[in-house]
């Protein structure tokens, strides 16, 4: 049975990725190595650090910008760039306004190559990414591996306030598109959907397992843990790997290879979603705690080639808070 489960996984992974090989081909790649992103720098890029740390961590990633950062990066404070929703949630979509007033404070262009990163090595970057990619700015990518990884492959960095000077643009107020964003409202309807309904999304959640379960508290006191009826557990540590920064204790995070990634697929969601969902022939949404780790499944995806892809902004934190919620817990 082992066997002919990995054989038909594997000819679902090779018949998925011929399937949809034209889309996943872009001139912009979705990630760059440290390496790329060098050359980079002699041809033009404009670097973005968007650090962001939970609420109950100690760090801080304006602070730490400034006392570590790849040179002439500049900071994205996702919590800044932001509008906040009715519940007066952090780090929620910026309007078109507010994300062209951002690009012109950085000196961004439409045809300007953006490469963001994180000090984790994959964690809010992704979310960062999505930002530009739903307001159409298409020239936009990640540095796997992040910070730690531009370190440890021995490459400088800058320390103290930044003395670059940025020159402002002209960015023009852009469209997002009404695809990549999915509000309660969505959510709560799909979620009463018979999930076997082919109108119904396939939402996955980027929480840990035990918080999707129920049985691990929340970090934001007094929201309680579940998950949205019919959704799918796949923590977004699932689509990553850990690497050990070379005589030290230190690690930081890449994503798996497009097969890893499409084996954690077929385990979260069968072989014949997975099959779906790569084919465009079923849309998924992802989820996390606030929006922000649902980045990181939504660039999984995206390597992987999937189109139709949304991101719950609101996540668990808005979706918990209202009362009206149905919250489901155990394996069901």
């Amino acid at each position: 049975m082992t066997i002919l489960l990995r054989s038909l996984r594997g000819t679902l992974y090779r018949r998925s990725l011929s399937a949809i090989s034209s889309r996943a081909m872009s001139s912009t790649p979705l990630l760059v190595k440290p390496s790329e992103l060098l050359e980079l720098t002699k041809t033009g890029v404009t670097i973005l650090d968007a650090s962001w740390h939970m609420p109950n961590s100690p760090r801080k990633g304006k602070e730490e910008f400034l006392l570590n950062r790849i040179p002439n990066a500049q900071f994205l404070d996702l919590d800044e760039v932001a509008t906040p929703n009715e519940l007066g949630l952090k780090h929620m979509m910026p309007s078109a306004r507010q994300f062209a007033d951002a690009c012109e404070y950085w000196g961004i262009q439409p045809s300007t190559h953006v490469v963001i990163y994180d000090s984790h090595g994959v964690f809010s970057s992704p979310r960062a990414l999505f930002m530009f990619k739903a307001f159409g700015h298409e020239k936009s990518s990640v540095l796997d591996g992040g910070l730690p990884r531009w370190e440890a492959e021995g490459y400088p960095v800058e320390t103290g306030p930044p003395l670059t000077t940025v020159k402002k643009t002209d960015y023009p107020e852009p469209s997002l598109d009404e695809n990549a964003i999915r509000s309660y409202k969505q959510i709560a309807h799909n979620a009463s959907l018979n999930p076997t309904d082919p109108i119904s999304e396939l939402v996955l959640d980027a929480r840990p397992r035990g918080r999707w379960i129920g049985s691990d508290p929340e970090p934001r006191p007094g929201l309680p843990s579940g998950h949205i009826p019919y959704s799918r557990s796949l923590p977004f540590s699932t689509f990553l790997q850990t690497n050990k920064v070379p005589g030290s204790d230190a690690t930081y995070t890449t994503f798996l290879p497009s097969a890893a990634l499409h084996e954690k697929l077929v385990s979260a969601v069968g072989p014949d979603n997975a099959e779906k969902i790569l084919k465009g022939e079923r849309s998924v949404v992802t989820s996390c705690g606030s929006g922000m780790t649902a980045g990181v499944l939504w660039l999984g995806l995206r390597l992987l080639g999937t189109s139709k892809i949304g991101l719950y902004d609101e996540s668990w934190t808005g979706y918990a808070a209202r009362q009206s919620s149905i919250i489901d817990t155990g394996e069901k």
